[in-house]
């Protein structure tokens, strides 16, 4: 199987590494001559466009920023897509955008699923990723020894559309439990107990998540703040949450409260930032 990989970003890029130590065949594209010559030197074979690696590829990765440029890649590729390629998209993206390209894949008799990931570069250089899948069982299962290679865990949560709005579900908690457990651990200090005690205690309780068993020990209370992913990626996943919510008409007062505060740290936390450091944001105007 020829593997693509369009968009060679941190998690792209991980990706790529990945497969090439199981010894795929691996094709990518990106705009950058710089991550396309390092993937080069690991052996994968870099094309000067995304149609052409369309032509080579059965399965295609897309790893892009936002669901536009999702969506405008695969329009000015699908009709160099073969004939029973996959498509997987694992960029973070909005799922009436998958839907609609979901549907143009079945006119161009190719498959396209959704599978949003979790676990940030780290992860994909460890092929130790969680990944929401969204479409046709069979399809999923058909590049399931891909799927095996690339991540640890894989949940099909649904049809098309499933995987991305089971993620933007996902980080809309993280972003909320972000600034909990940071308003719990301020308290914490305030009353006499260590950081660290602190979430030795609710860790054993019912009140743990991700965020008090990993982000905190690993990136905050170490303060490496090294975590891969940024304010900027957060705050794009805040504003689909709140449009997704929006375009439902569901009540969401406390995600609401939670956006507001990922707005207003712009004023000291810069995009380019690790999404972590929301730890440190005080509201002035609070």
């Amino acid at each position: 199987m020829n593997i693509g990989i369009i968009g060679c970003g941190n998690m792209g890029s991980g990706m790529a590494r990945t497969l090439r130590k199981k010894k795929c065949s691996v094709f990518c594209y990106d705009k950058s001559p710089k991550a396309l010559k390092n993937l080069e030197q690991l052996g994968c074979t870099k094309v000067t466009s995304a149609n052409d690696l369309a032509k080579f590829c059965n399965l295609i990765i897309l790893s892009l920023p936002t669901a536009e440029i999702v969506e405008e890649t695969v329009e000015s590729i699908h009709e160099s897509i073969k004939a029973e390629t996959v498509v997987l998209d694992t960029s973070t993206s909005k799922p009436e955008t998958t839907k609609i390209l979901a549907k143009l894949a079945i006119r161009r008799n190719y498959k396209f699923i959704d599978g949003p990931v979790s676990g940030g570069p780290i992860a994909a250089n460890s092929g130790e990723m969680t990944m929401l899948l969204g479409g046709n069982e069979a399809d999923i299962n058909s590049i399931r020894p891909i799927l095996d290679i690339l991540t640890s865990k894989t949940v099909i949560v649904g049809p098309s559309g499933a995987g991305h709005a089971a993620k933007i579900a996902n980080n809309m908690l993280c972003a909320a439990n972000l600034i909990l457990v940071s308003e719990v651990v301020k308290l914490g200090e305030e009353i006499g107990i260590e950081a660290i005690d602190l979430l030795n205690g609710i860790n054993a309780g019912s009140g743990r998540s991700g965020v008090s068993e990993i982000n905190f020990p690993k990136w905050i209370l170490s303060e490496t703040y090294n975590s891969g992913f940024t304010m900027g990626l957060m705050r794009k996943d805040v504003k689909l949450g709140l449009e997704l919510t929006d375009q439902y008409q569901i009540q969401s007062p406390v995600f609401n409260a939670v956006a507001k505060v990922w707005e207003a740290s712009k004023e000291n936390l810069p995009d380019q930032s690790d999404f972590n450091e929301i730890y440190k944001f005080e509201d002035k105007n609070d």
